[in-house]
């Protein structure tokens, strides 16, 4: 097996190719507002983080075959019919072995959008696990679930937001957290559910397009944790074969 690739070396590439995307694809719209929703629906500016972990499963020993990342990337839903995936990996045409998602979250709306994000997080996974319990991915064993959240790290993601709930109270993790702090709240709590194996979450700011800073704020939901979550289904799966 090979070792892993310097993560944090391809992580500032990936931040770097985040925001140039973004910003060649806002720059291609003709009004501001067009900009801005170009910039958040062209795709591709998340392709560097999934090259990143493709080059992790490859120096681990997955056959570029069994590797999936622009088509064949649908898998079975139980609550719909199927559902698009930014990576994965099926052994040899038949073992289910990892599924991940890769999403990104720039201001400057943060309220509505980070409920609309946790609602697809909670969502993704709760159909694939009820998609395995039912044996659409038969014969496969339990696969494993990655998540990667990019927030722009900005004071409108690190103000404290005010909560609203007029007939209970809402849980004391949630009271005067930012929209950062709620992001690292979701991603831990949906790990300890179990709902996903490996999460992290990554903050940059629009002008790491030079430089490809980036903060991680939780050591529990790290790039690096989730490099070693799709590398450890790699090595059980590959080495029995």
């Amino acid at each position: 097996m090979g070792e892993i690739p310097e993560v944090d070396r391809q992580v500032r590439n990936a931040v770097r190719h985040f925001w140039r995307t973004r910003g060649r694809q806002a720059t291609a719209a003709h009004t501001p507002d067009r900009g801005l929703r170009a910039a958040a629906t062209g795709g591709r500016q998340m392709d560097g983080f999934v090259e990143l972990l493709k080059g992790v499963l490859v120096s681990t020993g997955v056959p570029d075959c069994d590797l999936f990342t622009n088509t064949r990337i649908e898998l079975p839903g139980w609550f719909r019919s199927e559902k698009k995936w930014d990576l994965v990996v099926v052994r040899g045409g038949k073992d289910l072995i990892t599924v991940v998602e890769v999403k990104s979250h720039v201001g400057p709306s943060f309220g509505n959008n980070f409920n609309n994000r946790a609602e697809e997080a909670l969502g993704s996974a709760t159909d694939l696990w009820a998609a395995y319990r039912e044996g659409a991915f038969r014969p496969s064993a339990r696969p494993t679930l990655g998540y990667l959240m990019v927030l722009e790290d900005s004071p409108q993601s690190r103000a404290p937001v005010a909560t609203k709930s007029p007939h209970f109270e809402v849980f004391p993790e949630f009271t005067k957290a930012s929209y950062r702090e709620r992001y690292a709240v979701l991603l831990r709590k949906l790990l300890r559910e179990r709902l996903y194996d490996g999460a992290a979450l990554v903050l940059s700011k629009p002008n790491s397009a030079d430089t490809g800073d980036y903060t991680q704020p939780d050591s529990e939901i790290t790039i690096e944790n989730l490099v070693e979550t799709v590398r450890g289904a790699a090595m059980r799966a590959y080495r029995k074969v």
